[in-house]
């Protein structure tokens, strides 16, 4: 069966042969190695094939690169790699080379190695399996360390000592839970007992290649495996400290999990079931990031977190800099941390217009992921309460849907621009002119006025005096 997949492979891709030709011509030794083997075993797809070249790998891919007519070719002296795209594939290329770590650098020093030094050097035995393209046994799967069967059995080996392994790169620690998280594989016992061990190493990591791993962890199928990986390993703390320290705060709503950290991790688990959108994820690990700073015991309520949601999401500028996230999507994620309470909030009957009008204007484009993290958030053992809270939801936003088809609230702002309540009221660009403009927006949340320039202008011409005596005084 697994042969069967890899001959099908290699039958169906004709560069493959071409790499096998361009070896044979070179008198070289040459395999697919790690990620494409091992997905093709599991039945995933892999946009990567990595070459693994027995001599000179630079050669070798500026020699294939010829052959295929591929004029752009990355090279990379120091590591001895090279790189180059064909269609949907990425073709990475590497002499066969043997590393060697310092304690303060996870760069290796690198020297020409054996096939067995290579595969050797991989991270987990899940990615040390081989097939040769070689023309005396092209096609024949090479496993040195028994990395078919911990496919087969779903299980998170190192081809080495696992505390050796992570001494000497600590992101491995990441990438063995990537993989967990991704693959939904187990981490074996005494990895495991290396990455609990070994977890402060992380701190010799760059910030953005731990972030990178991280944001692989939360795009996974089921984002809470890698998460409670995180959390039990004590690597939590190193890379998201803010999260760790949920973990046992207990909440008292019958909405909830009374674990904060196990909460969260299902919203997370929910939303991902809903959506793909990584940043609504990511909104969703943070909502309730702010629960254990504000936690309060009142006598006959429980535990208390008022103001959680505005303080995380003023918490998030501060994670995204510190985490190198990038700022293209500050402004989402705190409006949801922000927004996260409103909508419930409005399941009462006697709920305004204008409250509805808010939360529309509040979320503006982002309204159906706001309640999409919402439902997500509701995480109860009680299908009975986790249907009533449904149902909220509904009733909020059939309001919703009533008051947006009575208004233009979607890309909500006065009709009546600044530069025009400049003119009419010849006022330089100042405090006022921002005061006018808000009191227009604010008599048409408050349905004073209806969302139209006709309504809007004859609103201005009313209070404008009022404004321009306070500026003189």
């Amino acid at each position: 069966m697994v042969e069967d997949k890899i001959h099908s492979f290699l039958a169906s891709n004709v560069n493959i042969t071409d790499a096998s030709d361009v070896a044979t011509e070179l008198n070289i030794k040459l395999f697919i190695v790690g990620g494409l083997v091992r997905d093709l075993i599991i039945g995933r797809e892999s946009r990567e094939i990595d070459f693994l070249v027995i001599g000179d790998g630079i050669s070798f891919a500026n020699a294939y690169a010829a052959k295929l007519g591929v004029k752009n070719v990355n090279v990379y002296k120091t590591y001895g790699t090279s790189h180059f795209r064909i269609g949907k594939f990425n073709y990475e290329f590497v002499g066969a080379r043997k590393e060697s770590y310092s304690r303060d650098s996870r760069n290796p020093v690198i020297e020409v190695g054996t096939f067995e030094d290579d595969i050797a050097r991989r991270d987990f035995t899940i990615n040390t399996l081989a097939v040769s393209l070689n023309k005396e046994d092209y096609g024949e799967l090479i496993d040195t360390y028994k990395g078919l069967a911990d496919i087969s059995g779903k299980l998170i080996r190192t081809p080495l000592d696992p505390f050796i392994t992570f001494e000497d790169d600590p992101l491995r620690i990441m990438r063995a839970i990537r993989f967990a998280s991704q693959l939904n594989f187990k981490i074996a016992e005494r990895v495991f007992k290396a990455i609990s061990k070994k977890a402060e190493r992380l701190k010799i990591i760059t910030q953005e290649r731990i972030t990178d791993e991280f944001l692989k962890i939360m795009a996974s199928d089921i984002p809470s495996v890698g998460l409670k990986l995180m959390q039990d390993s004590g690597v939590m703390k190193y890379v998201f400290p803010e999260i760790s320290v949920m973990g046992g705060v207990e909440q008292r709503d019958d909405q909830h999990h009374k674990d904060v950290f196990l909460h969260t991790c299902q919203v997370v688990d929910n939303v991902a079931v809903a959506s793909d959108n990584l940043w609504l994820r990511f909104s969703a690990l943070v909502h309730d990031i702010a629960k254990p700073a504000t936690k309060k015991f009142v006598e006959g309520t429980g535990w208390t977190f008022h103001g959680h949601d505005e303080i995380g999401a003023r918490w998030m500028k501060g994670i995204f800099k510190r985490m190198k996230l990038s700022f293209h999507h500050l402004n989402y994620v705190q409006k949801m941390v922000r927004l996260h309470l409103r909508p419930i909030a409005l399941v009462n009957e006697e709920v305004t217009d204008s409250a509805i009008r808010r939360l529309v204007v509040a979320a503006d484009e982002d309204l159906d992921d706001l309640i999409t993290l919402c439902r997500a958030d509701i995480t109860s053992k009680n299908p009975a309460k986790v249907n009533r809270y449904l149902n909220n939801y509904e009733r909020v936003m059939e309001k919703v849907k009533d008051v947006k088809e009575r208004d233009a609230l979607r890309a909500f702002q006065s009709p009546v621009r600044g530069d025009e309540i400049m003119k009419i009221c010849n006022l330089e660009p100042s405090k006022t002119v921002g005061d006018i403009k808000t009191a227009i927006e604010e008599a048409i949340l408050e349905g004073q006025i209806k969302n139209t320039y006709e309504d809007a202008y004859n609103y201005l011409m009313q209070i404008k005096d009022k404004f321009l005596t306070l500026n003189k005084n």
